[in-house]
């Protein structure tokens, strides 16, 4: 028989899933980070390039990308591609986020674009649907 308590220690050993956060403006990319960590149940973490998420995730397999799609030297959906060539996170879905969303090419990877100016509800109850 389980009890209250045995079904909230299995709850507490569960892994909290991690958000890569890939943005290049560093007070965005911040905020994004915090306002995940504060109004989700999830972990969140910054890469300001594409260059650095392909370095964080040899040691990390996050639950979701949220993808800046114009970042330096390579765009969000070049990133989005490199990334899902590695067979550990080829099942990672991904978020987008544009001012001026690629809306062909999102739609042909299957993926979801938030337009910026982000709407904070908006952005978190994307990430909601998208991981449950």
């Amino acid at each position: 028989m389980f009890d209250d308590q045995d079904i909230a220690s299995s709850e507490a050993r569960k892994p909290v899933t991690t958000i890569l956060v890939v943005e290049d403006d560093r007070a965005i990319g911040s905020f994004l980070v915090e306002a995940i960590k504060q109004e989700t149940p999830y972990q969140a973490l910054l890469a300001t390039d594409g260059y650095q998420a392909l370095k964080m995730v040899h040691d990390l397999k996050p639950g979701l990308f949220l993808i800046d799609y114009s970042l330096p030297r390579m765009n969000g959906l070049e990133l989005y591609d490199q990334l899902h060539t590695t067979k550990e996170l080829e099942d990672v879905p991904a978020v987008v986020c544009s001012a001026n969303c690629p809306w062909q090419e999102v739609e042909k990877r299957e993926l979801t674009c938030v337009e910026k100016p982000i709407k904070l509800d908006e952005l978190l109850q994307t990430i909601e649907k998208v991981l449950t």
